[in-house]
């Protein structure tokens, strides 16, 4: 049902940097436990942004309050001052957040998943990604992961690659979760706009630098 938006993601979010592939590894084990359990493994110093109380958490240390998004908006795309408006927020948040030791912080945050073509050089399969948006008191949030490796990879063991390989042979999909470790981008840290789905809905747009990326299996 998603396969196609997931396939355009990848095709998208694998053309990084080449520097980015050689430096962060995009083939790692199909792990098989839960995003909670995995959660519980993480290092003390990194933020786990998996739902609206720790995202507002996060972004009341880095922006202190949500903006008046009624009065960005105003009367819409078309009204004359719209753009301007967002434009001026972004800015004035843009500056008033240099030094922030938040911007330095480790976040972990989880997109959607499916395996798809099977490599058989890493013995493992590629991952078609979508993002997940989550609804906050300050907008929806939609991380965007930058830097990534050029080849997504999750490699099963060989007791689960049986299982797999099974599921995907009878049409089912195997739907991981992705999960991203890594810092705000300086300078391009969050973006502010709105969704174009919704009419003055708000929407945050944290920009991420990719450091570490798992793949968890809950099944």
């Amino acid at each position: 049902m998603r396969c196609l938006s997931f396939l355009l993601s990848a095709v998208m979010l694998a053309a990084g940097p080449a520097l980015a592939a050689e430096e962060v590894s995009g083939v790692g084990p199909l792990q098989i436990r839960s995003v909670r359990e995995f959660a519980k493994t993480l290092a003390n110093d990194i933020r786990f942004l998996d739902d609206p109380a720790s995202i507002e958490s996060f972004l009341a240390a880095l922006d202190g309050e949500p903006p008046d998004w009624p009065t960005v908006y105003g009367q819409g795309h078309h009204d004359p001052g719209h753009d301007e408006r967002l434009f001026n927020l972004n800015r004035a948040r843009d500056a008033k957040r240099e030094g922030n030791p938040a911007l330095q912080t480790r976040i972990a945050f989880v997109w959607s998943g499916e395996l798809s073509r099977f490599d058989p050089e890493t013995g493992g399969y590629s991952i078609a990604l979508g993002p997940v948006f989550t609804a906050t008191r300050w907008g929806v949030v939609r991380f965007k992961p930058e830097d990534l490796p050029g080849e997504l990879r999750a490699v099963p063991d060989p007791e689960q690659a049986v299982r797999v390989k099974g599921l995907m042979d009878r049409g089912e999909p195997v739907e991981p979760a992705v999960l991203f470790i890594g810092r705000l981008i300086p300078g391009e840290s969050l973006v502010y706009d709105f969704s174009h789905d919704e009419g003055g809905l708000g929407l945050i747009m944290p920009f991420v630098r990719i450091e570490q990326v798992h793949y968890v299996w809950d099944r």
